[in-house]
């Protein structure tokens, strides 16, 4: 499952101080503000809680959690906090919609220029690398986002190089058995 951007969740939990809390643990069960179960933390590492709401997995910052009685804590309800991932998720695939059309330009994850969309048909997106048509790849659209910069393959140019290099061997290696 792909993680959302959480600047609003964190703008919402930011508003109670931090605590030292070594009740930030995996397996954890954390609580939000009327004492109700949020979650249980997946993983905790280089800072940040994975916690699973069990409709969505949201990485917060460790210093994100108050400490209460029964153990770590936030300061939104599950249903807060699924609701604001869901808003998140929405305007997301709306900016992606928007952003993913034929003639479009998309960078790659490095943002070098991948080239223009000839086609959507589906999930499948057809790109001219480079402009140039002889030279078409198929990209899905789970591989693209749309970011402040534009539309970006979530791929760079020498990850799909290297798929399309080993697509060609696989198909020579088929074709001569």
């Amino acid at each position: 499952m792909k993680f959302a951007k959480l600047a609003i969740v964190a703008a919402a939990l930011a508003a109670t101080p931090a605590l030292a809390n070594d009740t930030v643990v995996a397996g954890a069960t954390v609580t939000g503000p009327e004492g109700n179960a949020v979650g249980t933390i997946l993983s905790v590492e280089n800072g940040q809680a994975v916690l699973d709401t069990g409709k969505h997995q949201v990485p917060l910052a460790v210093n994100m959690y108050g400490q209460g009685e029964a153990g770590p804590t936030i300061t939104v309800t599950k249903a807060q906090l699924d609701g604001m991932i869901d808003a998140q998720l929405a305007e997301a695939a709306a900016k992606l919609e928007a952003a993913l059309v034929v003639g479009a330009t998309p960078m790659d994850a490095e943002h070098a220029p991948l080239g223009t969309i000839l086609e959507i048909d589906g999930d499948n997106v057809v790109i001219a690398r480079g402009g140039d048509e002889t030279n078409k790849v198929t990209l899905l659209r789970e591989h693209f986002t749309a970011t402040d910069h534009g539309l970006m393959a979530l791929l760079t140019i020498a990850q799909i190089d290297a798929a399309m290099a080993q697509a060609a061997s696989a198909d020579a290696t088929a074709g001569g058995q």
